[in-house]
């Protein structure tokens, strides 16, 4: 079976590696080879949290320590990673071995992630810091351009249930609407269902906490679209 062409992935970073087996073993999961991503994946790691740590710094100098922490946390965690992996498509050019495949690895969460985090490690050994800093940033950019560190250190749930609680208003039912795929390979479709939106909010993932956060993350979304919600009252003397 040829390899996928990588070329594709390099125009939707904007870098062009000059050491192209870097890129590949980037994509490369353990279960493929003894080349594989790990090593990468530890480096890209600190790499990522000093670039989103100076990113942070530089788009709130207000912010103390504790909330810069988990604004931070916020932005790398698995789930984020997952997901920014999944626009870039990078399941298309995982290498994986046959058990990963045929137990839905190119769509786990854990194994998008990592392969993010050694991409940028993949770019910082082939362009130095300035290089992966700004693939990093122009992967982040949407997430960074609409950042509220409120919110950046919780989870899409949590984060829609206490939007909701702020303004006395009922809380989301989750509800599994279908399961599709064999026992060992199983894909979630999940409805989140909330009285202020005509229409449920539907998240998809290989299990269902994984479905529930991104039907929470649509509905928080697609919340923050609606005209005008009262804000919640700040408590005054006497109250």
């Amino acid at each position: 079976m040829p390899l996928p062409s990588l070329t594709p992935l390099e125009t939707a970073l904007d870098y062009r590696f000059a050491a192209a087996s870097l890129l590949r073993q980037a994509m490369t999961h353990r279960s493929h080879g003894a080349s594989h991503n790990e090593r990468l994946e530890f480096i890209g790691d600190a790499v990522l949290n000093c670039v989103i740590a100076q990113a942070l710094l530089e788009r709130f100098p207000a912010l103390d320590e504790g909330m810069l922490s988990r604004s931070r946390a916020g932005l790398v965690n698995r789930e984020t990673l997952a997901e920014l992996a999944r626009k870039l498509e990078l399941n298309r050019y995982l290498l994986l071995g046959e058990g990963e495949l045929k137990s839905g690895g190119p769509q786990r969460a854990s194994i998008l992630a990592d392969a993010l985090e050694a991409l940028f490690g993949a770019v910082f050994l082939d362009g130095g810091f300035k290089a992966a800093q700004r693939v990093i940033v122009t992967v982040y950019d949407e997430i960074l351009q609409g950042a509220d560190p409120e919110q950046l250190g919780k989870d899409a749930k949590t984060r829609l249930q206490e939007w909701l609680q702020a303004r006395r208003l009922p809380l989301p039912e989750y509800v599994v609407t279908e399961i599709r795929g064999e026992a060992h390979l199983q894909q979630f479709v999940v409805e989140c269902r909330i009285p202020l939106l005509e229409e449920a909010a539907c998240g998809e993932g290989n299990n269902r906490r994984t479905a529930e956060q991104q039907a929470a993350d649509v509905a928080w979304q697609q919340l923050q679209t609606l005209p005008k919600v009262a804000k919640p009252r700040k408590a005054g003397r006497g109250a």
